[in-house]
C-alpha cells in the first residue's frame, strides 16, 4: 500500500522518489539496495516493498552485512555519513575484481565530513556514478509527528553531569542539523522562536537551528539565499509542562501506550473468545501494528476510550449489514463482486477485532486500578474539582491514592509529582516523608531528579516556576476524568492567533510577514475574510520538544490543524515518550553515564 496522500510520510516519500530513485532510473534495470540501521527504519516509516519493487528495486541488503555478490547488477547505496556505513561501502568496491555489485550510487542522509567523503574518493571513486547528500536527517513518525534519531538527548541535556561539557554541545548541533533537514523537506525556512526560561537550552538550540538555516539556504542547489516563509519554528524544553507527562490518559492511543506492553508500535495479543463459538481467533496470538496504513487506528487513536468502545461495535454492524446486502444479490454478477470484496471484508473485521480486543483490553486495566487514580490526577493538575471549585488542600486529594495498596509505585510517583507541581514544590520534610511512607527510596530520584529539568521540587522563592497562562477551556465538552488539556495545544492556538507574548517568546530571527501581528497581509494572501482565513493556506507551524513528546501533545497538532485549517501544525522531538519511560529517565539523569542503559526507539 503507498502512502498516505498527505503529511510528513508522504513527503519524505516523495522526496526520497525524486532525490534517489527517479536520479538513477534512466537506463530502466532492476538494482539492490543498500541499508544501514537508521535508513532502514526511514525506509520503513513512509512506504512497503510493493512501492520499492514499482521503483526499480528487487532486493535490500543490509550494508553492514556480509553478503553475496551480484556483479552484474549496480546497486544503490541510501546510508548515513558515519565511518561504520562508509566502511561497508568501501568493503563491497576493495578492487575491481572482488566487487560485489557492478557500480554504486550513493546518497547520504545528510553532509557528508571531508574525512570520510576523502576516504571514499581515495578507495573505491571509479565504481560510484553517484554521489550525494539529500538531507533526510529525522523519522516521519506519523504525519504531523517527527522524531530525531538522538535516543540520548534527554541524558545528554539534562545530566547534571554532562552539565559542563563538550557532549551537551555536541548533542544540540546534532539536533540543529537535524531540524534544517526537516525544515528542507518542508522546504520552510521558519522564523525561529523559543520559550525563555530558567534554563538556556531552548535558547542555544534556536541559535543553532537558525545559524544552520542560514548556511543551508546560503548553499541549496539553486545557489540562492531563500527569504524567511510564512512559518514559523517554536522550540520549547521538556521541563515547560511536566504535568502532562505523567498524567494518565484517556484518549486510545495515549491510553495503550501507557497501560499496555506495546513495543515498536506492534501490540501481541491474545484472543479470549468462548468455547463455543467458532470465530477464528480463537485463542491465536496475533500482532496489531498500530500505524496510519490502518484506516480505522487513525479514525480512533485521537477519540476518548468511551467513544472508541462505542463506536466499533457499531462498524461491526455496518461491515455486516454491507455483507448481508451484497450476499441477498444472487445475480452472477453480484456474486463475482462479492467474491472479490470478501479479502476486504476479512480484512475490515479483523481490524475491527483488534482494535476491539485493544480497547477492552484497556478499559480492563482501567476498571481495574486507573479509575480511582483519575479524579484525584486531574483534581490536582487542574487545581479545581469536577464542579469548578478550588482544590483547597492538594495533600487531602493525594493521601487516598498515597494509602491505596492496589495502586503500582510508579503510580504513586506520578500523583506525588502532580501533587509537587500543583505547589510548586513542597517542603525537604514533607518530601523525605513521602518517599519513606510510600517506600519508594530506591526510586526517589524519579521525584528529585526533575529539579535538572528547572521543575521546582522544594519550595524556595528563587524555584517558583512561572506558568504559562491558561486558556479557558470551561466551555468544551469533555469527560470528567480528562478535563487537563496539554499546554501546548494553548502554545499553538496563541502561536496562530498571534498572542504569544514577544518577551517570553522572543526570535532568534526576523519575524516571518505573516506572523509580525503589524495587521499587513502578503499580496499572496486574501485581502479580507475571517481571521483563520487570514494566512495563506501553506502556513506552517513547527514544534519541538527538547527531552520528548507525549501522545497527548501529539493528538494536539492534530486537532489544532483541524481547528484553524489554515495552518498546518507539525510537532516533535527527540524521541516519544510513555510516563513509564520519561520517569526511567528522569531517575537515570543522576547515574554516571557509564551506568545509564540507553533504549533505541
Amino acid at each position: 500500500m503507498a502512502p498516505a496522500l498527505w503529511g510528513l510520510k508522504s513527503l519524505v516519500w516523495q522526496k526520497l522518489k525524486s532525490s534517489v530513485f527517479e536520479d538513477c532510473k534512466k537506463e530502466e534495470e532492476w538494482k539492490v539496495m543498500l541499508l544501514d540501521d537508521y535508513t532502514t527504519k526511514l525506509l520503513s516509516l513512509c512506504c512497503k516493498m510493493t512501492d520499492l519493487l514499482a521503483e526499480g528495486i528487487t532486493v535490500v541488503e543490509n550494508v553492514y552485512k556480509n553478503r553475496e555478490p551480484v556483479p552484474h547488477m549496480k546497486a544503490i547505496y541510501f546510508i548515513t555519513p558515519t565511518k561504520k556505513s562508509v566502511d561497508g561501502l568501501i568493503d563491497d568496491f576493495i578492487s575491481k575484481s572482488s566487487s560485489r555489485y557492478k557500480a554504486a550510487y550513493v546518497y547520504f542522509t545528510d553532509f557528508c565530513p571531508d574525512n570520510l567523503f576523502n576516504k571514499i574518493k581515495s578507495s573505491c571513486a571509479k565504481s560510484i556514478r553517484r554521489c550525494k547528500e539529500i538531507n533526510i536527517s529525522f523519522f516521519p513518525y506519523e504525519s504531523r509527528v517527527f522524531t530525531l534519531n538522538v535516543p540520548d538527548a534527554f541524558y545528554r541535556c539534562y545530566s547534571p553531569t554532562l552539565a559542563k561539557t563538550k557532549d551537551k554541545d555536541a548533542v544540540m548541533q546534532v539536533m540543529a542539523e537535524q531540524i534544517v533537514t526537516l525544515c528542507a523537506t518542508l522546504d520552510e525556512n521558519p522564523g525561529v522562536r523559543y520559550k525563555s526560561g530558567p534554563s538556556d537550552k531552548a535558547y542555544k538550540l534556536a541559535e543553532l537551528v537558525e545559524k544552520n538555516l542560514e548556511n543551508y539556504y546560503k548553499t541549496d542547489e539553486k545557489s540562492q539565499i531563500k527569504a524567511k516563509t510564512h512559518s514559523q519554528l517554536i522550540i520549547i524544553d521538556r521541563g515547560f509542562d511536566p504535568v502532562s507527562t505523567v498524567l494518565h490518559e484517556l484518549t486510545f492511543q495515549a491510553m495503550a501506550y501507557d497501560l499496555l506492553p506495546i513495543e515498536n508500535d506492534t501490540y501481541k495479543q491474545v484472543f479470549k473468545i468462548k468455547k463455543k463459538t467458532t470465530n477464528p481467533f480463537k485463542g491465536k496470538e496475533r500482532e496489531a501494528i498500530l500505524e496510519e496504513d490502518d484506516e480505522l487506528w487513525v479514525k480512533i487513536r485521537h477519540q476518548h476510550i468511551a467513544d472508541v468502545i462505542e463506536e466499533i461495535p457499531k462498524l461491526f454492524k455496518e461491515a455486516s449489514s454491507k455483507r448481508k446486502a451484497a450476499e441477498g444479490k444472487v445475480s452472477m454478477s453480484a456474486l463475482t463482486q462479492l467474491m472479490k470484496k470478501m479479502p476486504l471484508y476479512r480484512k475490515e473485521i479483523s481490524r475491527q477485532v483488534i482494535h476491539l480486543n485493544l480497547a477492552e483490553d484497556c478499559m480492563s486495566k482501567f476498571k481495574s486500578n486507573i479509575e480511582r487514580l483519575c479524579k484525584a490526577e486531574q483534581d490536582l493538575a487542574l487545581g479545581t474539582d469536577v464542579e469548578g471549585q478550588k482544590v483547597k488542600d492538594s495533600m487531602r486529594v493525594l493521601l487516598p491514592v498515597l494509602l491505596n495498596k492496589s495502586h503500582e509505585s510508579y503510580d504513586k510517583i506520578r500523583a506525588i509529582l502532580l501533587y509537587i507541581f500543583s505547589t510548586n514544590g513542597t517542603t525537604q520534610e514533607n518530601l523525605d516523608k513521602l518517599i519513606q511512607n510510600v517506600q519508594i527510596q530506591s526510586d526517589s530520584d524519579m521525584i528529585r531528579n526533575w529539579k535538572y529539568l528547572d521543575v521546582p521540587v522544594i519550595s524556595s522563592s528563587a524555584a517558583q516556576q512561572h506558568k504559562y497562562p491558561r486558556r479557558d477551556h470551561s466551555s468544551e465538552e469533555t469527560y470528567q476524568l480528562s478535563r487537563w488539556t496539554p499546554v501546548i495545544k494553548d502554545v499553538m492556538e496563541d502561536a496562530i492567533e498571534n498572542k504569544l507574548d514577544s518577551k517570553d517568546w522572543p526570535y532568534c530571527s526576523q519575524c516571518p510577514p505573516t506572523w509580525n501581528g503589524s495587521g499587513v497581509v502578503s499580496a499572496r494572501q486574501k485581502p479580507k475574510g475571517s481571521y483563520k482565513d487570514e494566512r495563506r493556506s501553506s502556513a506552517r507551524l513547527i514544534i519541538f520538544v527538547i527531552g520528548g513528546i507525549t501522545y497527548s501533545e501529539m493528538r494536539s497538532a492534530y486537532e489544532v490543524s483541524q481547528a484553524y485549517k489554515s495552518c498546518e501544525v507539525v510537532i516533535g522531538s527527540t524521541h516519544i515518550l510513555t510516563p513509564k519511560r520519561l520517569l526511567d529517565e528522569v531517575k537515570s539523569l543522576s547515574k554516571p553515564k557509564d551506568m545509564v542503559y540507553i533504549k533505541d526507539e
